[in-house]
């Protein structure tokens, strides 16, 4: 008979006890197959609401359904094993109340396996982590630039240029950090800023544009595969999937059109 190993998931107190250690690996993930290859490389991985524009052709993240989110989040914890698999609560699941907060993230968490969510805010939303957290669920703060608030922030601007702004920054992570989140995503954060607040808070800082003293770093996935047409300036290339992918398809379709596809020579006759 033979004995299965069981891979055990890395979990957020793991991720939290990282604090000054190790750096910390994550990237974004929307579908299984990216999460099995992922899988062994990374800490954790964020099912990102991003995926309403990367995947869904969305301007923004707002139009994002909390029922897409269950429906992605439950692809990446079928194609990861190993990781912490971290799933965003959309805009509209959670700004309300915390107990409204609760219930979606509960179904989030129950419907998808996966092992913590994330939502934007600082100190507005202490109140609503602190009471998740209380209650049994591990809760990713972000902070700096909120897609989410996209309409009233005017656009992706970076956080914290002049320091006037810096107070405030700093008090939504204090404030994230102390109602019990176990992780803070700063995002599109000026770089003294950010290495500021990670020196400040107890808790792992993952950096997405901001500090490289940050705890660990994100990205979407597709922007450092050089798949997503519009990429961030912050972001290092690190391959040329969208290349690959369109040359693949040219070659194809001229194999078809001069009809010598299958390329492999293979065809099924009557004994297959």
């Amino acid at each position: 008979m033979s004995v299965q190993k069981q891979v055990r998931r890395i979990t957020a107190p793991e991720i939290t006890a990282r604090k000054g250690g190790e750096p910390i690996v994550s990237l974004t993930s929307y579908h299984a197959h990216t999460a099995q290859i992922a899988d062994k490389y990374v800490d954790f991985l964020l099912v990102g609401d991003s995926l309403g524009m990367v995947m869904h052709g969305f301007e923004s993240t707002v139009p994002v359904t909390l029922e897409l989110m269950i429906m992605h989040g439950k692809a990446v914890v079928r194609g990861a094993e190993r990781a912490l698999v971290v799933v965003d609560m959309p805009f509209g699941s959670y700004e309300e109340s915390p107990s409204v907060a609760f219930r979606n993230a509960a179904k989030i968490m129950k419907e998808t396996d996966c092992g913590a969510v994330k939502l934007e805010g600082g100190k507005h939303m202490a109140e609503t982590i602190s009471y998740l957290a209380n209650r049994g669920i591990p809760v990713m703060a972000h902070i700096g630039l909120t897609p989410q608030s996209i309409n009233t922030i005017g656009g992706f601007k970076t956080q914290g240029r002049k320091k006037d702004q810096w107070a405030a920054i700093e008090e939504d992570a204090q404030a994230v950090a102390e109602a019990g989140a176990f992780a803070v995503v700063l995002e599109a954060m000026a770089e003294p800023l950010a290495a500021r607040i990670t020196k400040a808070v107890p808790i792992p800082t993952i950096g997405i544009g901001a500090s490289v003293e940050c705890d660990g770093q994100i990205l979407v996935m597709e922007d450092m595969m050089g798949l997503s047409p519009r990429v961030p300036k912050f972001v290092k290339e690190f391959g040329k999937v969208g290349k690959a992918i369109e040359r693949a398809i040219k070659l194809y379709s001229e194999d078809v059109r001069d009809r010598s596809f299958p390329a492999n020579e293979h065809t099924y006759d009557v004994k297959d």
